[in-house]
């Protein structure tokens, strides 16, 4: 048997949820493609340390928000690993700012990110997946996409579609031995929660039930049970990991 019986695609593989997803599906035998727009550093960080440890990885640049380009991204995945069986959705962006003070160029550059590169990786990629009838599309979505946050009306915005995106394509795939689901983490340990000030980071923690931060890792073991056989039940979910920072 092959050792490595599944390939995914992570978008945004090369740093913080992405990276640590990419490096957990390595250990649950897939092969890995991780998708980059700017930092080819990164990726290739990730690639490396995943070969290091014996499994089988490749870089794939591409903007995710461009048809063109997923279309390449999606061809030049298929032709070197010979499908796609997983899909994780993670690549985004912030802008963020008070509705009122919003530039539109910000506002559409975060949907199209995130909106528009899910919808397009997503349909791209199920080609493959319903070639083989077997398939996991797993979209990052965020707790703010349930409660909406200050500050973040586009990434909110963005971030409720995919969740009403997830539903739709999770019904138009099931019979086809493909899941679709979300997850909607919290605040987690990346850059942009590590450059928070000690202020703000103790308010934030003051509204978390657990009473700390999440861990890459610990959403990355969430995907690979999504991803894995065991989740074949589960589809059309939002499943949220922030520690009880948003209950009920």
């Amino acid at each position: 048997m092959n050792k490595y019986p599944r390939v995914a695609l992570v978008t945004g593989g090369g740093r913080g949820i992405g990276k640590a997803i990419a490096l957990e599906l390595s250990k649950n035998a897939a092969s890995i493609a991780v998708n980059y727009l700017h930092d080819k550093e990164s990726a290739d960080k990730t690639v490396e340390q995943i070969t290091k440890a014996g499994g089988i990885a490749k870089a794939f640049q591409a903007n995710i928000s461009e048809n063109d380009e997923v279309e390449t991204l999606i061809n030049a995945v298929v032709n070197e690993f010979g499908k796609i069986d997983i899909l994780v959705n993670n690549a985004g962006t912030i802008k963020d700012s008070l509705i009122i003070r919003m530039d539109v160029e910000d506002f559409d550059e975060v949907l199209n990110v995130h909106l528009r590169g899910n919808f397009l990786c997503t349909k791209l990629a199920l080609r493959s997946m319903i070639k083989n009838r077997w398939g996991r599309v797993i979209n990052i979505g965020s707790v703010v996409g349930i409660a909406g946050n200050v500050g973040q009306s586009n990434y909110s915005a963005a971030k409720a579609a995919i969740i009403g995106l997830t539903k739709t394509v999770a019904k138009e795939v099931a019979t086809r031995g493909i899941t679709v689901n979300c997850i909607a983490p919290g605040f987690i340990t990346t850059d942009i929660v590590k450059d928070l000030t000690p202020e703000l980071t103790q308010k934030i923690l003051d509204h978390i039930a657990i009473g700390r931060f999440g861990e890459p890792e610990e959403v990355a073991r969430l995907a690979a049970f999504i991803a894995s056989e065991e989740s074949g039940y589960i589809t059309g979910q939002t499943i949220a990991i922030d520690g009880g920072l948003v209950l009920g």
